[in-house]
């Protein structure tokens, strides 16, 4: 195995030693490289020596030491990146509409996106190679979507032959001591209730190396023409989700000292109940898969009101957020008007795009964002959550995108005013409302 090599930055220790771009890196200290993972963990060691493969054909041996050696590739990767071969009831690709742009419909699941970018990954696209090498390396943690325990099931959730055999890895992982993050993608009437409390208790077997389990409600679009046929929760199958993962809940802390299992925010508001406390989410391990964010939001912008004292350098500002997190929003604003004097317009958007089903602020597009505020007085500026914006931190073709491809630029230009993204984090948030440092 080898990995190509694209560019030598001038005057780096490969550059001075005759690396050129087109020759190949074959090993660091005798390891095959096959790509970023390989690379990085054997380049973390305190004495490297690196073999390549040189255009004319002759080897070049290269030794570094606590050093940059200059390397850059193709990829990020190294290689190409890992398609999905699952075909999930309930995948979210499949419920996008035609004509946006490709890179939306590929479907990944590559296990080195997972400990590299947060990825979860099935576990059914996995090769031999791959789950020893994550062993051997002792990569940790790894986020699986684990959607349920019982084998003939995932099968035919995720209609792959390989779905239920699959799950035997999270016990090799467990007995190699590699920690682990899970999620479920919960469907009513399918892998919710008997079948979430066999997941739960099959999953909390393997603790400590399952770290979490975090419960999340399928994402149903108006685009499922030929699909089969799912239905979205409610208030009552959502409470009946939480009491069954609040049970364990409970049994876990008297075990573990951690609740081990966390419904998203979804499950809350749609099951109207009060988001739980800090305390509850143990750290937030779960944060990015949409558990917690509300009640971390909320309180991170609740400490900065009671600390910021600053003058607002804007009496009339806009934000714009999806239906579900509209009323916490709207209610901390409303606080916010009242100690500095500003007035702070909070406007829910309803997803026609997708189908008011979508209600996270994260898959808000541009055409939405339009129709819904063209006629307002925006005031000032329009904040929107960066969480809107592909690939906001990614300097790619797609960046300042919205999921429809209008960009930043193209809105403010419709809507003759100014936009400023803000992170998410809510202390963040008040004084971009603000307009402070």
């Amino acid at each position: 195995m080898s990995v190509k090599i694209s560019n030598v930055k001038k005057k780096s220790l490969c550059d001075v030693k005759g690396i050129k771009a087109g020759d190949e890196l074959l090993k660091i200290n005798g390891k095959e490289i096959m790509d970023v993972l390989d690379f990085d963990f054997y380049m973390a060691e305190q004495n490297v020596t690196m073999t390549f493969k040189c255009g004319d054909g002759k080897y070049k041996v290269v030794k570094a030491q606590n050093t940059d050696c200059g390397l850059e590739f193709e990829t990020y990767l190294m290689d190409k990146q890992q398609h999905c071969k699952n075909k999930c009831i309930f995948c979210f690709i499949d419920q996008l509409p035609k004509g946006l742009r490709p890179s939306l419909y590929f479907k990944d699941d590559d296990s080195r996106l997972s400990f590299l970018f947060g990825n979860y990954i099935t576990l059914t696209n996995i090769s031999e190679h791959e789950v020893e090498r994550i062993i051997d390396m002792h990569i940790s943690p790894v986020n699986v979507s684990v959607h349920t325990m019982n084998p003939e099931l995932r099968v035919k959730m995720m209609k792959n032959k390989n779905a239920g055999e699959s799950l035997k890895i999270l016990k090799r992982f467990a007995d190699a001591g590699i920690k682990m993050n899970t999620q479920l993608v919960l469907c009513p009437g399918i892998n919710d209730g008997a079948e979430l409390r066999r997941s739960i208790e099959e999953l909390s077997a393997l603790y400590p190396s399952v770290q979490s389990i975090a419960a999340v409600p399928v994402g149903i679009t108006k685009f499922r023409d030929g699909l089969e046929k799912l239905e979205p929760y409610n208030k009552e199958t959502a409470g009946e989700t939480i009491d069954i993962i609040e049970e364990y809940s409970q049994k876990f802390r008297k075990e573990f000292g951690i609740g081990l299992c966390y419904p998203a925010d979804e499950f809350f508001i749609k099951a109207e109940r009060e988001i739980p406390s800090v305390e509850y989410y143990d750290g937030f391990p779960q944060f990015d898969n949409g558990v917690g964010m509300v009640r971390s939001f909320t309180d991170d912008f609740l400490d900065e009101m009671e600390y910021c004292n600053e003058t607002p350098g804007y009496k009339k500002v806009t934000m714009a957020t999806g239906a579900d997190f509209y009323p916490f929003l709207n209610e901390l604003c409303e606080k916010a008007e009242e100690k500095y004097n500003i007035e702070i317009q909070v406007r829910k958007i309803v997803n026609h795009f997708f189908g008011e089903t979508i209600t996270v602020s994260g898959l808000v597009t541009g055409i939405d964002l339009y129709e819904q505020l063209k006629d307002s007085d925006l005031g000032e500026y329009l904040l929107l959550p960066s969480s809107m914006i592909s690939d906001y931190t990614n300097h790619t073709e797609n960046k300042n995108k919205f999921l429809d491809d209008m960009t930043i630029e193209e809105l403010e230009e419709r809507l003759n005013t100014k936009i400023i993204l803000t992170n998410g984090d809510g202390g963040q948030v008040l004084k971009d409302i603000l307009g402070v440092e």
